[in-house]
């Protein structure tokens, strides 16, 4: 038996980014000033972020050019593979079809690169000396550190502090990359001090110290590796990469899976297919996230900061509000409190689906994918891979593609828990 792996060309990376604020039947609500609870102006902005993003933030052009020096990084580990599930289709017995991305063959093992490098470019252009983030289980944070690395950037991570002590290796990859990395609440910032030695932190607790430190530092801007217009429209490649290679075999889903947090990785797959939605096809998009941080399903619809101090915009999004501290749950990255104001959106008129996992389906299901498929998923990718289990269990004869964000071999001590 030969297995049906779907690969591209490496002329047939996508060129250009897409826009999905180009056409949906919708305009998103503005982020506010935390100050003046109005609209935020561009100019406060340009504080944080690089013009060029910033444009980005805001544009309803379909279709964004992808630099050429961040094609040229692509091309390292870009297009990635679209792979037939079918020793698990075999285990299960079932008459459903089910492929997935594969987002692991990158640098640091996950989809973060996608955004990473291109902000860092931008970022590179305008002036920019240092990147200053944060990170949940260590993807964005060693993504970032990657790129940073590429397009000679200094960067500096807050870490959840749960997860830097859950994930030692990630901290090492940070380090091999250059990016110099700390456990948050730390206390080299003011917000910091407010917390205990004991506390496990939040990603909203790493916005705050990470924005604290740019509005204090001259030739830093902020990164942000989920949740805004700009990061979703980076990760597109993904899902406009899954379409071709659909196309090429002749393939129409009937559903489009994906671990759900922020909203990076979901919105970068499924943002493609809005536009078929729109026309009538019918095709479940579904966002898959933890039981334990359940945004979209157990959140409210309204304004909310991005992080716990209250640095950020508010935004219009589904939230279990800044506050909200999730259990230490090992699927570090989707711990955070709200979901992108695009996929959030895109739920609350119905076009998109949401359902939640528990820790203990998730692990299960990472194993049994393990050992039939022979790769170890990341904790986070395996919340998509508990739903699309569930669901080919029922024995239909539809089509489910779902993304697999990123192996799992910096996770294993969450595996040796589990």
């Amino acid at each position: 038996m030969f297995r049906e792996y779907v690969a591209l060309k490496p002329e047939e990376l996508p060129r250009s980014y897409y826009n999905v604020l180009a056409d949906i039947p919708f305009k998103l609500d503005p982020p506010l000033d935390p100050e003046t609870q109005e609209p935020m102006s561009p100019e406060k902005l340009l504080r944080i972020f690089p013009e060029q993003l910033l444009e980005q933030e805001m544009s309803t052009e379909r279709y964004i050019k992808i630099p050429e020096p961040v094609l040229r990084e692509y091309a390292v580990y870009r297009p990635t593979p679209l792979i037939r599930a079918k020793f698990l289709e075999e285990y299960l017995g079932t008459r459903t079809k089910i492929y997935y991305k594969y987002e692991g063959t990158s640098p640091t093992g996950s989809h973060k690169v996608n955004t990473a490098l291109a902000q860092a470019y931008y970022n590179k252009i305008s002036g920019t000396k240092t990147l200053v983030t944060e990170t949940g289980a260590g993807q964005w944070g060693s993504a970032l550190s990657y790129a940073g690395a590429k397009f000679g950037l200094d960067v500096k991570v807050f870490m959840v502090k749960v997860s830097y002590n859950q994930k030692p290796f990630r901290k090492t990859l940070m380090n091999i990359f250059g990016g110099s990395v700390v456990p948050s609440p730390s206390k080299l910032t003011n917000f910091g001090k407010n917390y205990s030695d004991e506390h496990p932190g939040t990603l909203g607790i790493a916005i705050s110290e990470a924005i604290e430190v740019v509005l204090s530092e001259e030739g830093t801007k902020y990164a942000l590796g989920s949740v805004l217009n700009h990061v979703l429209l980076h990760q597109t490649v993904i899902g406009l990469e899954i379409k071709e290679q659909l196309k090429k075999i002749g393939v129409i889903p009937d559903m489009v899976v994906a671990c759900h947090g922020g909203g990076s990785n979901f919105g970068g797959t499924i943002l493609p297919f809005i536009p078929d939605v729109l026309q009538g096809r019918k095709i479940d998009l579904v966002a898959v996230e933890p039981e334990s941080c359940p945004s979209l399903t157990k959140g409210e619809f309204r304004y909310d900061y991005g992080d716990t101090a209250g640095l950020t915009p508010l935004m219009k999004m589904y939230t279990l509000g800044k506050d909200f501290v999730p259990p230490a749950i090992h699927a570090g990255g989707l711990r955070y409190h709200g979901a992108a104001p695009i996929v959030s959106k895109l739920y609350h008129e119905r076009l998109i689906k949401a359902a939640s996992v528990t820790q203990e389906e998730v692990f299960e299901a990472a194993k049994l994918f393990a050992k039939l498929e022979g790769i170890i998923p990341a904790p986070e990718s395996a919340h998509a891979i508990a739903y699309v289990v569930k669901k080919a269990k029922d024995n239909g004869k539809e089509t489910i593609v779902f993304t697999l964000s990123g192996h799992g071999h910096f996770d294993l001590n969450a595996y040796q828990n589990n």
